[in-house]
């Protein structure tokens, strides 16, 4: 059965190894099909390679796909994945696990992984602290996640409370 809404991922030839990385990277996921091209007339695969390799990360499907060298800019800040975290230990854990082995650490709660996509690893009390009728409350929380490469639970509420 497939998802209604399925998050593509475009690789040169790295599907299978990419799929295999995001599933142990998560607590709640799993690896899903591996589908070997046919040798249909598949541009960037020869029949027997991988041509996709699916996963699921908190019941959200992804599929990696080996389309060769992507003709524009394949990697782009434009788009995001967020990652809610409970507690600091979470934060620090997928912070951690996602920046690991050519990953890079950005600003504010943001990373990119070892294959440039990008992470908002992100406390669930954030928006929280954000949120309500005190903007200035708001305003001070939001000046200090901006000062903060990954995103520090006692800074920001040390921040709410002024």
């Amino acid at each position: 059965m497939q998802d209604k809404l399925t998050t593509w991922l475009w690789f040169d030839t790295e599907a299978e190894e990419a799929a295999r990385y995001y599933a142990s990277i998560f607590r709640n996921a799993e690896l899903g099909e591996v589908v070997l091209a046919a040798g249909g007339g598949e541009p960037h695969t020869r029949e027997g390679q991988v041509l996709t390799a699916a996963f699921r990360i908190e019941g959200h499907g992804f599929v990696c796909l080996n389309g060769g060298p992507h003709p524009g800019a394949a990697r782009s800040d434009s788009v995001s994945f967020q990652v809610l975290c409970k507690d600091q230990a979470e934060v620090d854990e997928y912070w951690n696990k996602l920046s690991a082995d050519g990953g890079q650490e950005v600003q504010c709660g943001w990373v990119k992984d070892r294959y440039g996509f990008s992470w908002q690893i992100v406390p669930e009390i954030l928006p929280r602290l954000m949120a309500g009728p005190d903007r200035e409350k708001a305003a001070r929380v939001t000046a200090a996640m901006m000062k903060m490469i990954k995103l520090d639970i006692a800074g920001l509420e040390a921040a709410a409370r002024g």
